[in-house]
C-alpha cells in the first residue's frame, strides 16, 4: 500500500480474470501502460496516476488485499471460499470468469449409490473447504484428498471415487471419460476491497467501486 495514501493498488491475476477486468478499466478511461501478458513487469502503471496494477497468482489476490499490499483486487469466488475472508469485503459480483464447481465421477459410476452406500467417499480436490461443506450438508462421509492439478486423473487410477473441480466447457472431463454429476457452487469473479482501505482511502477507493458498479448496469 502506498504510504503516502496518494494512489490505489489493484491486484489482478493473468489470464481470464485480467482479460475480463480490462473492459471495466477502459470504461473508466483507464488503460494499462504495459501489456501484462507480454511484459515481465509485475507492477503495471496505468494512464491514471492514482491507480496501479500488480500481477499476482490468482490464489494470492486475497492475501495481497488483506495484508495491505493492495487496496482492491479481483478474485474468483472459488479462491475466496478457500481463503480466510477476515478484513475482506466483496462489494460486487462482476459476473466474469464464470464457471461451476462440480462433483464429477467416471462414466458409468452410480453416484447416488455411492453417496447412499454408507461407505466413506474418497474425493480429490483443490477446493477442500468448499468440498467439505458441500458433503457435510448432504450428510455424506468423505475422505478429502488435496491435489493441485490433473484432478481428472485421480478417479482413473483409483486414487479417488470422485473429484470436485471447476468446470467450464466440460471438454476436459469428457476427454478423460468423466461426467459432472452435481453442482457445488456457481463461480464468478468478485471485486474485493479491504475494510481498512475502504476506511482510510475512501475518497480514492469508493469512486473505483462505483465505476465498476456502473459498468454492470
Amino acid at each position: 500500500m502506498a504510504k503516502s495514501g496518494g494512489f490505489v493498488t489493484m491486484a489482478l491475476s493473468k489470464g481470464r480474470i485480467l482479460e475480463d477486468t480490462l473492459p471495466f478499466l477502459r470504461g473508466m478511461g483507464i488503460e494499462l501502460i504495459d501489456d501484462p501478458e507480454k511484459s515481465r513487469k509485475l507492477i503495471v502503471e496505468t494512464s491514471d496516476p492514482k491507480l496501479r496494477i500488480i500481477i499476482v497468482r490468482a490464489s494470492d489476490v486475497p492475501t495481497y488485499v488483506q495484508r495491505g499490499a493492495a487496496e482492491l483486487g479481483v478474485a474468483g469466488k472459488d479462491v475466496l471460499i478457500e481463503n480466510d475472508s477476515e478484513g475482506l469485503l466483496e462489494p460486487l459480483d462482476l459476473k466474469i470468469a464464470q464457471c461451476r464447481l462440480m462433483v464429477a465421477v467416471r462414466e458409468g459410476v452410480d453416484y447416488e449409490a455411492l453417496i447412499n452406500s454408507g461407505s466413506r467417499l474418497r474425493v480429490a480436490t483443490k477446493y477442500v473447504k468448499a468440498a467439505r461443506d458441500h458433503f457435510a450438508n448432504k450428510g455424506a462421509q468423505v475422505d478429502l484428498i488435496k491435489l493441485y492439478g490433473s484432478m481428472e486423473l485421480a478417479p482413473l487410477v483409483g486414487l479417488a471415487d470422485a473429484i470436485v473441480d471447476l468446470v467450464s466447457s466440460g471438454k476436459t472431463l469428457k476427454a478423460n471419460k468423466l461426467v459432472a454429476v452435481e453442482e457445488v457452487q456457481q463461480i464468478s469473479s468478485r471485486l474485493i476491497v479491504s475494510s481498512a482501505a475502504l476506511k482510510l482511502k475512501h475518497k480514492l477507493v469508493q469512486p473505483i467501486i462505483d465505476a465498476f458498479e456502473r459498468k454492470l448496469r
